[in-house]
């Protein structure tokens, strides 16, 4: 197995962990838009203390896939940051405005005025825009028509990225990130034995992947004509790959039907990652059909396994940090350098101890 295949193994990791954990990010501001209820404010509150802890560290995969993919696949990486210049930018712009709008929306919650509205606004729109943009430029590189026919890339077109298939997918991605998080906010929501809102989630969660998987028989259809090494590779060697990834589709409903909210979290995620897998052996051996393989875009192999090494060396460091994240903000009680807080005392305790003091 040569480096550049482990490389590539490694970099569709960090694709998968991305969107299993960004993803549900972009989600759950997506459903952010849809609390329109009485119960608004609420909602609003409840998907603020979700996303808190732990949106922004979620960037952190998409930083290695840019990182990673520059140093491992140097020619392949200038040939996308042309071709997808534009809808580049705007996932950037998006990225950026997202991140902003957050902060602004989520401690002005308490705030009565415009504001506090438009930043709310802002921050469920970019969660729109990003996901879809960043399907659509997916669906562009498996497409095949990234490039010209020379292999030259160009900033300048479009038509692959705003194809019937690319935007099918940008949709169906879009879908997919609410799916993750109406069944994550599920879990939470029933962690706090709140049964309104996990019911909320779970009826969410049923409507967007309903709709994703409609949205990915569509892609299929369109990638015969419009993806054709795509669909080719399907059926050639990802045919299994692609049938779990319906079953645990399946599993996943089944489980949300029974309310077994936990396991369909677990099955969603790994759905997700048959998903994204049955793409990445779909295009094998392309890393941008038909001119950039893995073979003849791959960096010197000496620069691959010292790439390799540090990838190595920041995983034993990041795991255990995300661990204890996630513990402190996300897992119940007890967890490591988080105490359970103690019940308020009663009233009458208090004034027995208020009483011992002045007679002391």
């Amino acid at each position: 197995m040569s480096p550049a295949f482990i490389a590539l193994i490694v970099l569709w990791l960090g694709i998968i962990a991305y969107a299993v954990f960004g993803g549900a990010d972009f989600g759950a501001g997506i459903w952010d838009l849809f609390a329109i209820s009485k119960k608004a404010d609420k909602e609003h509150r409840f998907i603020n203390h979700s996303l808190g802890p732990v949106w922004e560290a979620n960037h952190v995969w998409l930083i290695f896939l840019i990182v990673g993919l520059f140093n491992i696949f140097p020619s392949a990486f200038s040939a996308l940051v042309i071709a997808l210049f534009v809808p580049f930018s705007i996932v950037l712009i998006g990225l950026v405005l997202r991140g902003a709008a957050f902060v602004f929306h989520n401690y002005s919650t308490n705030m009565q005025g415009t504001p506090a509205k438009w930043w709310s606004y802002v921050f469920s729109i970019t969660c729109f825009i990003t996901p879809f943009f960043l399907g659509t430029s997916a669906a562009s590189v498996a497409s095949g028509h990234l490039v010209n026919a020379s292999g030259v890339a160009n900033a300048g077109s479009f038509a692959p990225w705003t194809s019937p298939f690319a935007l099918a997918i940008g949709v169906m991605a879009v879908t997919l990130c609410a799916t993750l998080a109406a069944i994550y906010l599920a879990v939470e929501a029933h962690e706090a034995g709140n049964k309104e809102f996990a019911d909320l989630f779970r009826r969410r969660a049923f409507i967007a992947g309903a709709i994703t998987a409609i949205l990915g028989a569509l892609g299929l259809l369109f990638s015969v004509s419009e993806a054709p090494i795509l669909w080719n590779g399907l059926l050639d060697h990802a045919l299994p790959v692609a049938i779990i990834t319906d079953v645990l589709g399946l599993i996943t409903a089944g489980l949300l039907l029974f309310r077994r909210y936990h396991l369909a979290r677990v099955s969603i995620v790994a759905a997700t990652a048959f998903l994204l897998g049955s793409w990445g052996f779909s295009q094998y051996p392309y890393v941008i059909p038909p001119f950039y393989t893995v073979t003849n875009s791959a960096n010197y192999p000496s620069v691959i396994v010292t790439v390799l090494i540090g990838i190595l060396i920041g995983v034993i460091i990041l795991i255990p940090s995300f661990y204890y994240l996630f513990a402190v903000f996300k897992l119940p009680y007890p967890v490591p350098g988080r105490r359970k807080p103690s019940p308020p005392a009663k009233k009458q305790d208090a004034a027995q101890e208020q009483a011992q003091a002045v007679r002391s």
